[in-house]
């Protein structure tokens, strides 16, 4: 009985406790409508009265522009009733006349402009570049006598290509005839190409001198590397083809320069010295030009000369066969050997057999 009593009523109580629960939710979602709708209804009210009040100012300013407008007619129009006071002083016999070809308002005369003024500076500018009035007498003249090997040789090598040119088209060199002026050429490659490497060696063991000497203060191993690399770089050039060679030295001697320009700069070589390497650079720079232009010329007219790497491969294939020789050599020598011990052993078979027939 109680069981039973118990069981009718944990339904009703169940449902009471969900009608308890449903209605705080609900009168708690209708005060969150309420106050949405009352935030809605102020923000419309407020975007209304700034709205107005915008329109109010845009029209009390159109008022005002107008009133303005209307005082100025109305100041024009008295102004254009007054007549004009004469004034004698401000009359003269050119202040209402102009020149013919003369614009309004314009100056009457104009001075010239000085067209060539920039090219001039520029001009300036170069010479100043090249005095080199900094530099030491010696080191100017040094310098320049070493630049002429290699205009001498880019000169050669340029005459020479038109001289096999020259004999192309006519059938004989104007000096030369080809095949002397192809063998002068591949004489003066490796002369330019391994001056060129002595060059970049001796510009990288400057600054061995300004070490030893102290210029600038002793700084050591970095000093010293500058000319370690510079010497790395030149001398692997003469066992590359003359083209490459030179193409690798102009770059090289680029390189070197920025190199001296920045240690004149920090100052680990005399502040001149930048300015003297330009110089240096450029002229050496425009034989290596001067002479890959020429060599381009006859690129196709002229047979190649072995340089060493030829040569180095050259040695190493004549070792290579040298090496076949004697191994052939070798297996013959055995092979001889053993047809001689052939020849020895038959020999003593044929003896015993005819003293065993004597016997």
């Amino acid at each position: 009985m109680i069981r039973g009593n118990v069981i009718r009523a944990f339904p009703k109580a169940l449902a009471n406790s969900s009608v308890a629960a449903a209605r705080p939710a609900y009168s708690t979602n209708a005060f969150k409508t309420q106050l949405v709708s009352y935030n809605k209804s102020r923000t419309t009210q407020m975007s209304l009265a700034k709205a107005l009040t915008t329109r109010r100012t845009f029209a009390t300013s159109l008022a005002r522009l107008q009133l303005k407008g209307i005082q100025d007619t109305e100041a024009e129009k008295k102004l254009a009733k007054e007549k004009l006071q004469a004034d004698p002083s401000l009359v003269s016999t050119a202040s209402s006349t102009r020149p013919i070809t003369g614009e309004v308002g314009a100056p009457e005369h104009e001075e010239d402009v000085d067209m060539m003024k920039t090219i001039r500076s520029d001009v300036q500018v170069i010479k100043d570049t090249f005095a080199l009035d900094a530099v030491p007498k010696e080191a100017f003249n040094m310098g320049l006598a070493g630049v002429l090997p290699y205009v001498a040789t880019s000169l050669s090598t340029v005459y020479l290509a038109y001289d096999i040119n020259h004999a192309a088209e006519h059938g004989f060199g104007f000096i030369f005839d080809p095949k002397t002026a192809e063998a002068l050429l591949h004489i003066i490659e490796p002369i330019q190409i391994g001056y060129g490497a002595t060059i970049i060696s001796f510009l990288g063991a400057i600054h061995w001198g300004l070490e030893w000497a102290g210029f600038g203060g002793k700084k050591g191993y970095p000093r010293y590397a500058i000319g370690v690399v510079a010497t790395a770089a030149a001398w692997p050039t003469l066992l590359l083809s003359a083209e490459m060679g030179l193409i690798s030295q102009f770059l090289t001697f680029v390189l070197l320069y920025f190199v001296d320009a920045r240690a004149a700069t920090i100052g680990w070589a005399p502040s001149w010295y930048s300015t003297y390497r330009f110089v240096l650079t450029f002229a050496v720079g425009a034989a290596i030009v001067l002479s890959l232009v020429g060599r381009g010329q006859i690129a196709d007219k002229v047979t190649r000369a072995p340089g060493p790497a030829d040569r180095m491969r050259a040695l190493r294939e004549s070792q290579v066969n040298a090496l076949e020789e004697e191994e052939e050599e070798r297996r013959a020598r055995i092979v001889s050997e053993d047809e001689t011990e052939d020849e020895e052993e038959a020999d003593e078979g044929e003896g015993e057999s005819d003293s065993k027939d004597e016997e």
